[in-house]
């Protein structure tokens, strides 16, 4: 594994989590990612990649924060749990199926980077931010050094 920085783009609905509540806990688990392809990406994840914190399913979709990550990955408990929403009958603690990553609070925006304004700048973000795909619904994506970049000046 490269120890470069990397970065990544992680939504959450801010009904259920927000930036705001980030930055009151200081550490979260990012529990429940139940999507293959978004949980691969998470054991990928070195401490220190940097977090663009994303509110989705809400009125004004978009970046509204930084995070970082603060563990490697390990496996998510919510799938052991029967009353939890994110339980999976399927996985046991020798041959669990989901994992999370720990993510740590960064700092807040003053003004949330909504995701119409996102989509203004596509040229500079390049074809591949799935973010801006059409049909992309993962819940986590990279995002390269140079789209971290792009992003962050639109702050």
């Amino acid at each position: 594994m490269s120890s470069r920085k990397r970065y990544w783009l992680m939504k959450s609905e801010p009904t259920d989590f927000s930036i705001d509540d980030l930055e009151r806990v200081g550490t979260e688990p990012w529990t429940g990612v139940r999507n293959y392809q978004a949980r691969n990406f998470m054991r990928q994840m070195q401490v220190g990649d940097g977090v663009l914190f994303y509110h989705s399913n809400t009125q004004v979709p978009g970046i509204y924060g930084i995070g970082e990550v603060a563990s490697t990955a390990y496996p998510d408990p919510t799938q052991f749990r029967k009353k939890s929403k994110y339980y999976d009958p399927k996985a046991t603690q020798e041959q669990p199926r989901w994992d999370l990553v720990d993510v740590k609070f960064v700092r807040k925006f003053d003004r949330g980077i909504p995701l119409d304004e996102i989509r203004g700048h596509a040229e500079a973000l390049g074809e591949e931010f799935a973010l801006i795909r059409k049909g992309t619904r993962l819940s986590v994506m990279p995002v390269t050094a140079a789209q971290w970049k792009v992003l962050l000046a639109l702050e």
